[in-house]
């Protein structure tokens, strides 16, 4: 008697099935990643800009009154140890630290007017007659922080850009 073999062909649509949804399922997944790279690529971009802006408009700022032709960040004992400036069209109050040593913030700055930035400016004389005093203004920009619109806080997830000019 001929015995005849059976062949199980059972279960290849399944296979099948599974194959294909598990491949497009993984170009789902890989599409989907990048377009959260580039979605978080262009907020850092453009919170990198705020803070690089805010970090600018300080320097820029404090050059203007120290250039200028009244000079405001001179060490002067007998007047008041701070005064008001004006950038982006508010009243800033400048603060001596310590003698020849100023800090003020510039809130209200960027793309969205949450930038803000801190700028120091350094007037301090090395004290011997062979050096020359080299001025240091220093601008720390931050893409947020500035919500109370008077006072630059930064939260610590903030992107901060910091330019420093020395003359």
């Amino acid at each position: 008697m001929i015995q005849k073999i059976k062949k199980l062909k059972s279960g290849f649509v399944i296979l099948f099935a599974v194959t294909l949804s598990a491949l497009l399922l993984s170009i789902a997944i890989g599409v989907t990643n990048i377009a959260f790279k580039e979605l978080r690529f262009g907020t850092n971009a453009r919170d990198t800009n705020d803070a690089f802006f805010a970090a600018d408009t300080g320097i820029e700022c404090a050059l203007i009154y120290d250039k200028s032709t009244t000079g405001l960040f001179v060490h002067n004992p007998p007047i008041s140890s701070s005064f008001s400036i004006t950038c982006n069209n508010r009243p800033i109050t400048v603060t001596e630290n310590s003698t020849s040593y100023w800090t003020f913030h510039v809130p209200g700055l960027g793309s969205t007017t949450q930038s803000c930035a801190i700028v120091t400016v350094d007037k301090t004389d090395p004290g011997d007659s062979t050096t020359v005093p080299v001025f240091v203004i220093t601008s720390k920009g931050y893409n947020t922080g500035s919500q109370n619109n008077n006072f630059c806080n930064p939260p610590t997830n903030a992107v901060e850009r910091q330019l420093e000019v020395r003359y």
